[in-house]
């Protein structure tokens, strides 16, 4: 009793390790994340499985020994439930072929059998995801199914996994009992009688620690995905706040010269037709520096010609840097946040000055880009609030660099009132 007890906990440790090696697959688990597959994907799937059930029979046919690595039966049953008739038919077939060509001849046909209930069940789901749930402990689907009416059917499925498991194995018993050990290998001992329920217990947990690992595996990957996504709804809610106003404080510039400079106001268009032309392309989150800069240039001759003699522009700019990635639509904001509210307010206008290095020194290899001007610069208090503000331009830009680099890089500001703004942003290379 005691070595066949040691031999089924060893079996309920190997299912367990073989499943999370499969969950460690990323093609397995990606297999795992389609409910709907098709059927080269659910051969796939049969075959991932099937591999390490033929190894496991191979082995214990090969040895005489290792009994715990016999799982054919519970892989088949497995390739059923998760992907449906077909992979649980050709696991069966698939994982009885060792124990076959061994002599015994009704493995096959079993381990068919059974991996086609695995698909019936499956097909009794009352949605797709409750396959997921299958539970070895039977008392919390009866305790749903009497005071929870309004979850009967998914109590019911619950219950109906535990049988189609339990039997699996009494299958596995009567053929067994009929035909003697010859025909179909067990762990069975026929001397110890009721004490062969473990046998039974242990199958139950040998097809259910699959299901739990690869449940949690497929909705930790699910639930990266949500992340991801989430993010991007968020990126892309920030863009389309700067993107129009960009667009509608050009427009203004636009209309501003048609009546004092129309030669002026044909150069403005052209330049913004360039500008929208670029930004109907773009549907990435990140640029070159250089694009970005070309962008800058598109929006600083629209804003010169509004300006004239009083906005000059002055670049040092590292080519180190032309190639690095940045976000889309970083800098504009920061430049028209410039001559907005740091020139356009100064009598003599005044300077933007746009800075690009690689700083090699501190906290690891980074980018830093600076837009500085010499306006009229702007209080304490305003200054500390700027980037806490909910709307458009700087506040946004910080966002997204928070969003997509964390705490560690950002955007930072400082300003001296009547002496100007200097906006700082490190991005990693």
């Amino acid at each position: 009793m005691n070595n066949q007890i040691i031999v089924l906990m060893i079996k309920l440790a190997a299912a367990a390790s073989i499943a999370s090696i499969l969950s460690r697959s990323s093609h397995f688990l990606g297999l795992l994340l389609r409910e709907e597959r098709t059927s080269l994907e659910g051969l796939q799937m049969a075959g991932m499985i099937s591999a390490f059930c033929v190894a496991g029979s191979f082995i214990r046919i090969a040895t005489g020994s290792y009994s715990a690595a016999e799982m054919a039966m519970e892989g088949s049953l497995l390739a059923g439930i998760i992907g449906g008739y077909v992979p649980g038919l050709v696991s069966g077939v698939l994982t009885s072929m060792p124990a076959f060509f061994s002599g015994e001849y009704l493995a096959m046909p079993l381990y068919a059998a059974v991996g086609v209930l695995g698909g019936l069940l499956r097909d009794l789901a009352p949605r797709a995801e409750e396959v997921w749930r299958i539970s070895p402990f039977f008392d919390l689907s009866l305790w749903r199914l009497i005071f929870h009416p309004e979850d009967r059917l998914r109590s019911l499925f619950q219950i109906a996994g535990l049988a189609a498991i339990l039997l699996s194995e009494l299958m596995r018993y009567t053929v067994y009992q009929l035909f003697g050990p010859k025909m179909i290998f067990t762990l069975y001992d026929p001397a110890r009688g009721w004490a062969n329920v473990a046998v039974f217990v242990t199958t139950i947990f040998t097809v259910s620690l699959p299901i739990k690992i690869w449940g949690s595996a497929r909705n930790e990957r699910l639930l990266e995905s949500k992340e991801r996504l989430l993010v991007q709804a968020r990126l892309s809610a920030l863009s389309s706040q700067i993107n129009p106003h960009f667009l509608f404080n050009t427009l203004n510039t636009v209309g501003s010269l048609i009546r004092t400079d129309p030669d002026k106001a044909r150069q403005v268009v052209y330049r913004l037709s360039n500008i929208l032309r670029r930004l109907l392309r773009k549907t990435d989150n990140f640029a070159p520096l250089r694009e970005e800069l070309a962008f800058i240039d598109d929006y600083l001759s629209i804003e010169m010609a509004r300006f004239g003699h009083k906005l000059r522009v002055v670049k040092d700019i590292d080519e180190r840097t032309l190639d690095c990635q940045v976000p889309a639509m970083l800098l504009q904001p920061l430049v028209e946040n410039s001559i907005r509210h740091g020139l356009a307010h100064k009598i003599d206008g005044g300077e933007v000055r746009i800075e690009s290095r690689i700083d090699e020194e501190r906290r690891g290899r980074r980018l830093v880009l600076t837009v500085a001007d010499d306006g009229v610069g702007m209080e304490e208090e305003r200054l500390k609030s700027i980037l806490n503000q909910a709307g458009i331009g700087v506040s946004n830009v910080n966002e997204r660099l928070q969003v997509l680099f964390g705490a560690n890089y950002g955007l930072s500001i400082t300003s001296q009132k009547g002496e100007g703004t200097r906006t700082v942003i490190e991005l990693p290379v």
